[in-house]
């Protein structure tokens, strides 16, 4: 809890004692309700107001209302000694049930500080609306237009560029995304647009370097382009640059501009495996066909930059892209369709498309949960939607169809959202027992030593094998394979 959230219960807890004491002081009644106002004006004016603590503003709201009464009405004689003990009694209740709710709704959904990136770069970013005017908008009928992405570039910039100048905070997508993904209110997660990056909105490129890498970044269904921040600030304060697209209609909510959205469109009901997989076959291709554009609207800035940040700065011939669940599958698909990507890391995701049958000719690695591994090693148990009926036969054709070295990670305790900011926004129900800083370093070292070793050419002794420092990381021989 921050400080002012304890400073707001314990005034409460403190007024209430006052509020139940034997004598009533019209003196102290008065220092009692300009605390509990001061208390929550400062807390709202300096750490914000958020649904977590609204138990507890409902007892304070109340508390002023008892003391208002206490002060502009004379106090009754004769009042019987059993019914004012009752009365106090069932306030002291209320209270310590409501700031106990508050107590504990704070601590599980807490106001996190994001782990600061381990390079030398500061980190900018702008945001753009691109339109592919050789596409038409497929996947809603009602649309009768071009296909129309959002994307936010993220850059390295120096840090004198950014000191003393705001911070970016992650936005309403994020906790719109992770409703839409556990079913549960998005007022519970409206605080994160409270919480402080290390982004810093639309300052110079560094130019320590005359060019950078570029690595895409595609989220998960029902999910937003903002949902691994972690692992992107880490990428970038490292001398990438990175650019996290939202995919229409798959992802949670894609705003644009002029304040029209669209939103995520629940896949239709199937009855087979089958027809699921053909389907998701025609998704992922549309997938795949918007990180070329993107690559494709890149290449354009490098030649003529209308940001006037990147003309010339893109290095594109260190192109990599990387994706988590249906962001993975992208990942695969755009690697076998677009061979302007030289490496490439599916968090997750399945194979659907030209990748599940020719393989890949680029370095690759896959990282497999542990609990969707214990779900594959029981197949006639499982209930995980995340696996189905393909993906083994699918997985040991990409694997053995690749001619470059591909890698194979279980990561032990890991669930599905691991691979996104999830475990610092509530450790509580998504960390799974795991420190949720080390689940944020297994990300960030693994994805950033891929592509370091393959996109930098400099090798990465953790890509060897097993690390006493990520015991929970294992490399699985069958899948993981140097080839020459």
């Amino acid at each position: 809890m921050r400080l002012f959230e304890i400073a707001v219960i314990v005034v409460i807890l403190a007024v209430t004692a006052g509020v139940i004491g034997p004598k009533k002081n019209r003196r102290l009644d008065t220092l009692m309700l300009l605390a509990v106002v001061m208390a929550v004006l400062l807390h709202g004016v300096l750490e914000n107001y958020r649904i977590q603590m609204a138990p507890a503003y409902a007892v304070a709201l109340g508390l002023l209302t008892i003391l208002g009464f206490r002060l502009i009405k004379r106090a009754r004689t004769g009042q019987p000694e059993r019914y004012a003990k009752l009365w106090k009694s069932l306030l002291l209740i209320l209270v310590l049930l409501l700031s106990g709710v508050s107590v504990y709704a704070s601590r599980l959904l807490p106001m996190f500080t994001q782990p600061e990136p381990t390079g030398q770069y500061a980190i900018g970013t702008i945001v753009r609306e691109l339109t592919d005017e050789q596409r038409n908008e497929t996947l809603n009928a009602e649309e009768d237009g071009k296909r129309k992405l959002m994307i936010n570039v993220w850059y390295p910039a120096d840090p004198d560029q950014t000191e003393g100048k705001p911070k970016e905070h992650y936005p309403s997508a994020l906790g719109e995304a992770i409703s839409l993904v556990f079913g549960l209110p998005k007022q519970l997660f409206s605080h994160v647009t409270h919480i402080p990056t290390h982004v810093t909105d639309d300052v110079q490129l560094s130019a320590q370097e005359a060019s950078y890498p570029v690595l895409l970044f595609s989220p998960g269904i029902r999910s937003t382009r903002f949902q691994s921040m972690t692992i992107i600030e880490e990428l970038v304060s490292h001398g990438y640059i990175v650019v996290g697209l939202d995919h229409p209609y798959t992802s949670a909510k894609v705003t644009y501009p002029d304040g029209n959205s669209v939103y995520y469109m629940p896949d239709p009901k199937f009855d087979t495996s089958a027809e699921l997989y053909n389907y998701n076959v025609n998704g992922i291709a549309i997938r795949a066909g918007d990180a070329s554009f993107v690559l494709d609207t890149l290449t354009a800035w490098n030649t003529q930059d209308p940001n006037g940040l990147f003309q010339g700065r893109l290095d594109l011939s260190r192109a990599g892209i990387f994706g988590h669940s249906y962001g993975g599958a992208t990942t695969a698909e755009a690697l076998a369709q677009d061979k302007r990507f030289k490496a490439g890391v599916s968090l997750e995701g399945g194979f659907w498309g030209q990748v599940a049958h020719e393989g890949l000719t680029q370095p690759f690695m896959y990282m497999m949960t542990g609990t969707s591994a214990q779900h594959l090693a029981h197949p006639d148990a499982n209930t995980d939607p995340l696996i189905y009926e393909e993906f083994i036969p699918d997985l040991k054709s990409v694997m053995s169809y690749s001619t470059r070295d591909t890698y194979y990670l279980t990561v032990d305790r890991f669930i599905h959202q691991s691979f996104a900011d999830i475990a610092l926004l509530s450790p509580s129900l998504f960390a799974n027992g795991l420190d949720p800083v080390h689940i944020i370093d297994i990300n960030r070292t693994y994805v950033r030593s891929f592509f370091d070793q393959y996109l930098l050419d400099e090798p990465q002794t953790v890509l060897n094998g097993p690390s006493a420092e990520y015991p929970e990381v294992i490399f699985d021989p069958a899948y993981t394979h140097k080839r020459p």
